[in-house]
C-alpha cells in the first residue's frame, strides 16, 4: 500500500494559499481604489464623464464650443488619444500655455492621476474626457482640433487586430473630421511593429509624412515636444535600451 507523505506538500500549499490571498487583496483594494477615483473626477471640472448614450446622441454639450465654452480662450486645441495616466497632456500643458489639451481615454481610473495634478497645480489649459475614441466625431466638431497625440498605443500585433489599430485608415479617416485642414497627427511608440505598420500604410495611401525618426533619444532633430518629458513607462523602455519612435504626418484631403 503507498502511502503519501502530506508533509512534504504543506510548503507548496501554503504559498499557493498566499498567492491566492494576494490576488483577492489586490483585487479588492484596487476595486475600491477605482471607486474611490471615480468619485473624485466628479469633483474636478476639467473631468468630462458622459454617457454612451449622451455622445452618440450628439447631447455633449462642448461639441464644437470646447475654447468658447470651457479654454475660454482661440488658443489651438490639441488631443491626446489613450492618455492613460495623463502624462503626456500635462507635461504638454505645461511646457505649452498658449496651447489647450484634452486627454482621452475609457478608463477614468488612470488618467484621474493627469486631472490631479493638473487641479493641484492650478493648470487650466488641460482637460479630460472619459469616452471610446470610436466616438470622438461627436464629441469634437469638424475643423475644431489642430492637432491630435498617440501615445504609446496598443500595436494590436494580431492581423485580427487591425481594426483596433489605432493609425488604420479607419481611423485616419475618423481624425481627419475633426482635424482643421492643415491639422497633424503625432505618433509616438516604442513599438516597431506599428512604427513600419503606419509609414507603410501613410505612404502606400498618399498621406504627407512631415517626419520620421526610428529612435527619438539617439539620432538627432528630434521635435523638442518628443524628448522633452517621458511618461512613467517611457522611462521604463528607456532603462532597457528600447528604441522609442516618432512620427508626424498629415491626413491627405
Amino acid at each position: 500500500m503507498l502511502l503519501l507523505n502530506f508533509n512534504f506538500y504543506k510548503p507548496y500549499h501554503g504559498l499557493i494559499y498566499f498567492l491566492n490571498f494576494a490576488k483577492i487583496f489586490y483585487k479588492s483594494v484596487g476595486s475600491k481604489n477605482k471607486l474611490k477615483r471615480f468619485k473624485e473626477n466628479e469633483t474636478f471640472n476639467n473631468v468630462f464623464q458622459p454617457t454612451r448614450e449622451e455622445v452618440v446622441g450628439d447631447l455633449f454639450p462642448l461639441k464644437g464650443k470646447w475654447n468658447a465654452d470651457f479654454f475660454k480662450n482661440d488658443n489651438p486645441l490639441v488631443l491626446e488619444l489613450g492618455c492613460g495616466k495623463g502624462e503626456y497632456s500635462v507635461g504638454l500643458a505645461e511646457r505649452y500655455p498658449n496651447k489647450n489639451f484634452v486627454g482621452i481615454d475609457i478608463k477614468g481610473a488612470r488618467f484621474w492621476r493627469g486631472a490631479k495634478t493638473a487641479v493641484e497645480t492650478g493648470l487650466h489649459n488641460v482637460a479630460f474626457i472619459r469616452t471610446q475614441i470610436e466616438l470622438i466625431n461627436h464629441i469634437f466638431a469638424e475643423n475644431e482640433v489642430d492637432e491630435i497625440w498617440i501615445t504609446f498605443p496598443d500595436p494590436q500585433i494580431k492581423y485580427k487586430r487591425t481594426k483596433h489599430r489605432m493609425t488604420n485608415s479607419e481611423f485616419l479617416q475618423l481624425y481627419k473630421k475633426i482635424l482643421k485642414k492643415d491639422g497633424v497627427v503625432n505618433l509616438k511608440t516604442d513599438s516597431e511593429f506599428m512604427h513600419g505598420y503606419t509609414l507603410g500604410l501613410l505612404h502606400g495611401e498618399g498621406h504627407e509624412v512631415l517626419y520620421a525618426n526610428h529612435n527619438v533619444y539617439v539620432n538627432e532633430g528630434s521635435p523638442e515636444e518628443v524628448t522633452a518629458f517621458q511618461t512613467f513607462y517611457e522611462k521604463q523602455y528607456l532603462e532597457i535600451n528600447k528604441a522609442i519612435t516618432y512620427i508626424r504626418f498629415k491626413i491627405k484631403e
